[in-house]
């Protein structure tokens, strides 16, 4: 067995409520409320580590603390952009992450390729999150949403065909808004 086949069997299973969203919405949802306890992915390299194999990156990406440094920057700045705080510092700070690295043509086997590149491996992750937050301002910048749940502080890209998803998880935030509803209405009587 390859060393880095034995790494990735020893990373923890991702213990965030909501994972897959597109790559920028979820390294800002590494930091999550759990029972009224603010939860942060991105407090420790082994945190990183699980993040990374979640999202895919860890065969691009070591779980360092310059990796680590660089990821939460960015988590910081994409947090702010997606909760309609641009400005003109939070714009040159996400072009600062972009500055990193670019894309790369080639021509592989099956025709046209890009390639992400970056000036340092410690941006890779933060880079594909900054390009990734470009791709979804231009396609459809109203389908990033926060969750409905005032408790809540995750992120989603609303991908249902009305455009009118409002929560993270239906069967979690969904679910606990709807008993808080029926518990109101059952309080003041029919």
């Amino acid at each position: 067995m390859q060393a880095k086949d034995r790494s990735q069997r020893l990373v923890a299973a991702d213990p965030r409520p909501l994972i897959g969203e597109p790559l920028c919405l979820d390294v800002i949802n590494t930091r999550w409320v759990d029972g009224g306890v603010h939860r942060d992915l991105l407090d420790s390299t082994g945190g990183l580590a699980v993040w990374l194999h979640s999202a895919g990156l860890d065969d691009r990406a070591t779980a360092d603390q310059a990796t680590l440094d660089a990821t939460v920057e960015t988590r910081g700045i994409l947090l702010e952009l997606v909760e309609r705080r641009s400005t003109p510092e939070t714009a040159e700070a996400l072009n600062r992450i972009l500055a990193h690295g670019a894309l790369h043509p080639r021509l592989g086997p099956d025709g046209p390729e890009n390639h992400p590149r970056t000036d340092d491996p410690a941006w890779l992750p933060s880079w594909l999150a900054a390009a990734d937050y470009l791709r979804l301002l231009a396609d459809s910048p109203g389908r990033i949403k926060p969750c409905a749940h005032p408790d809540c502080v995750l992120h989603f890209h609303d991908t249902t065909k009305n455009g009118t998803r409002r929560w993270c998880s239906m069967a979690i935030c969904g679910n606990r808004a709807k008993a808080a509803r029926h518990y109101e209405r059952s309080k003041t009587g029919p």
